[in-house]
């Protein structure tokens, strides 16, 4: 689109047009995209988001154990995106798939600051003893506590908090808050006691994109936050919250936000529950689903086309989808296992 409009330019006002291409032409024609990684930690969480001018934020670092594998997948993945060191390090919750892998990642990779929701708050001994791990490696990089409403000083991008230890937004986003039709049709369920219902969840925004992630928030707690008003307007593209699995994804969320692409980090034999998957493929204006993982529970009837599927087979290489954005708001997926990408143009 940029070149188009320049050689149009140069055609009617060449003299013009030439001064301004070579005053700020090689910025304007090198500019980069947002780029987003979603890395197979086999139905755990690791999402790399490099900005424009190159700042990294992981959320989230996968399973301990499995002789360092998505330590080593999320170093590949930061290679594949130029990024040396990670500034940001943010950890949704305490569990093993979110939490678990961070010692090891520190061994490999400089951190520059942990961004949480603050102390454990879950009374399990697996949890318990992961926590510790991870403050421990606290003490190698600087660390700051998000609460629903802050931001996180990255160029090009406003990162805010939604959620963060079972409490949300207070007051809607710009141009948000209108009410919520999907609330009255979506009933509560029994709450959820575990550091799953604290995820800190976050909105990233790149000029007319935007990407929404709210870790493994469960159902209650995603309607305090969407009803009887949406807060959150719509978004872009939503990466499926809690792996796709059926204590999560009301359609009071999802079907609010209205994404025109989601994400859905399942394992083979993790999330992508078929009722969970339905409330995604029924979301209105869904153009696509795509997965990182062919869901064995699923079968063909609620899994997508294998085109759109990062790793097919159970036992798998560990493939990645990569999205990039401009910030126009168009954006492309692509699959690292077959080179499939599909071109979303903008809407704005």
């Amino acid at each position: 689109m940029l070149s188009r409009l320049l050689r149009q330019a140069c055609r009617s006002y060449w003299p013009f047009a030439f001064l301004t291409l070579a005053a700020f032409g090689p910025a304007l024609l090198d500019a980069k995209p947002l780029q987003i990684f979603f890395i197979d930690v086999e139905g755990g969480q690791s999402t790399l988001i490099v900005s424009p001018s190159g700042q990294s934020l992981l959320i989230d670092t996968g399973w301990r154990g499995f002789d360092g594998r998505d330590a080593e997948r999320i170093v590949q993945a930061a290679k594949a995106a130029g990024v040396k060191q990670l500034d940001y390090v943010l950890i949704t919750h305490y569990h093993r798939d979110h939490v678990g892998d961070v010692p090891q990642l520190a061994d490999r990779m400089k951190i520059g600051t942990f961004l949480d929701h603050g102390p454990n708050m879950e009374d399990s001994r697996v949890v318990k003893e992961d926590y510790a791990d991870y403050v421990k490696t606290l003490q190698r990089a600087e660390h700051r506590v998000l609460k629903p409403g802050d931001t996180v000083p990255i160029k090009d991008l406003t990162v805010q908090a939604l959620a963060a230890a079972g409490e949300h937004i207070a007051s809607p986003l710009a141009g948000a808050g209108q009410p919520n039709p999907f609330c009255a049709s979506t009933p509560k369920r029994d709450d959820d006691p575990t550091e799953n219902g604290r995820s800190l969840g976050v909105l990233i925004t790149y000029d007319n994109f935007r990407f929404l992630d709210l870790g493994d928030l469960t159902w209650n707690k995603e309607l305090e936050l969407m009803c009887p008003a949406n807060p959150i307007g719509t978004v872009d593209v939503y990466l499926t919250s809690h792996h796709g699995l059926n204590q999560s994804g009301s359609p009071a969320l999802v079907h609010a936000v209205h994404p025109r692409v989601a994400i859905m980090n399942n394992g083979a034999r993790k999330g992508g529950s078929p009722d969970a998957w339905q409330i995604v493929k029924n979301s209105p204006g869904l153009e696509d689903l795509w997965q990182l993982h062919y869901a064995m529970e699923g079968g063909q009837e609620h899994n997508v086309p294998d085109s759109f599927i990062a790793n097919v087979d159970e036992h798998c290489q560990g493939s990645y989808l990569k999205l990039t954005a401009e910030s126009n708001g168009s954006f492309t997926v692509f699959n690292s296992r077959n080179k499939f990408q599909r071109i979303y143009k903008s809407t704005k």
